[in-house]
């Protein structure tokens, strides 16, 4: 598949066309750039790419990573050279951080599904590398883990820091990027009920969210100005939140705001970004074997496998139907 000259033998590194992302080695992955064509989707908001997606029906439903699109406004989508306006998130999966899109369309080609994702270590795989607006780019590697669950780092947060009081729970600070942050809690709050429970201690939280999960969601009533309102907050992993970066953090660049708390994953080695989840891994037949879900780190990247994707599919769609 591979072939290098005796010039690039002769060099330190490998002339560019024989590197990974070079046209020599994406030639080789032409068959699955076809099908990467017609069945994966690049999500825009606005002009700006900010997820991939992989096509499951004919009329226009698309998966994606959930927290990359959830709240955008003006989403849009390119299938093969057609583009599609007013993409609508119809459903979310918090567990599996899947959103089901829906576009106005007919005749789209979906993936093929492969039987299973019972992957050796080292078996190619092909994914959706960077495009153009009209052209999909293949990319390839392979998978370099065996398939296992991400727990959620940390365990579950709100995203608030709380004031130090006794009685209260009084909302000091907003983490940015936290569930908190995008359902609106301000400095000043006081959460005075979760789930319908009252909460006026650190403890009684505590023991309210200790077997919940990063990805649920919970309701809190809120005292402000005098008022009470109620809001809906998704949990996040605490120590996406709260952790320092590690030395592996600082050296990967760009990954997932979310990249844990996941009940499956198969992991490759593809060059990839948290902009390039949502897009569909295939195997070298061109059979969809994982959706890519996050970009853990700077050599890791985790899918979810095709049983589990299938299902999430075939059951977001028939709920939308209802």
């Amino acid at each position: 598949m591979l072939s290098c000259t005796g010039t690039a033998f002769s060099q330190q590194s490998l002339e560019t066309a024989y590197r990974t992302t070079g046209e020599a080695v994406t030639a080789a992955f032409a068959p699955q750039q076809e099908v990467l064509q017609k069945s994966s989707a690049v999500i825009y908001a606005g002009r700006k790419e900010i997820a991939y997606g992989t096509v499951v029906s004919e009329n226009g439903h698309i998966l994606t990573k959930a927290s990359e699109v959830e709240g955008v406004s003006g989403l849009s989508v390119r299938v093969d050279r057609e583009s599609f306006k007013s993409a609508k998130v119809v459903m979310t999966d918090a567990n599996w951080d899947v959103a089901l899109l829906k576009v106005e369309a007919s005749g789209l080609v979906p993936v093929e599904y492969a039987p299973d994702s019972e992957l050796a270590l080292g078996t190619w795989v092909v994914v959706n590398g960077v495009t153009s607006r009209t052209k999909r780019r293949a990319l390839a590697g392979v998978i370099s883990a065996n398939a296992r669950e991400i727990p959620a780092a940390g365990g579950p947060a709100l995203g608030v820091t709380l004031a130090k009081a006794d009685d209260r729970l009084e909302v000091e600070a907003v983490s940015e990027g936290s569930g908190a942050e995008e359902a609106g809690l301000k400095k000043g709050d006081v959460i005075s009920k979760v789930n319908g429970k009252p909460t006026k201690t650190l403890k009684d939280l505590v023991k309210l969210l200790e077997d919940m999960k990063a990805g649920d969601a919970v309701k809190l009533s809120v005292k402000r100005d005098g008022k009470t309102m109620e809001l809906d907050v998704k949990l996040s992993a605490k120590a996406e939140l709260f952790a320092d970066k590690s030395r592996n953090d600082q050296m990967s660049g760009d990954y997932s705001k979310r990249r844990s708390g996941f009940p499956r994953v198969i992991q490759h080695d593809i060059l990839a970004s948290a902009g390039t989840m949502g897009g569909p891994v295939l195997d070298l037949r061109g059979r969809l074997v994982g959706m890519n879900i996050a970009r853990a780190n700077r050599c890791e990247t985790f899918a979810i496998p095709v049983e589990e994707l299938r299902a999430l599919a075939e059951g977001m769609m028939a709920q939308a139907a209802e």
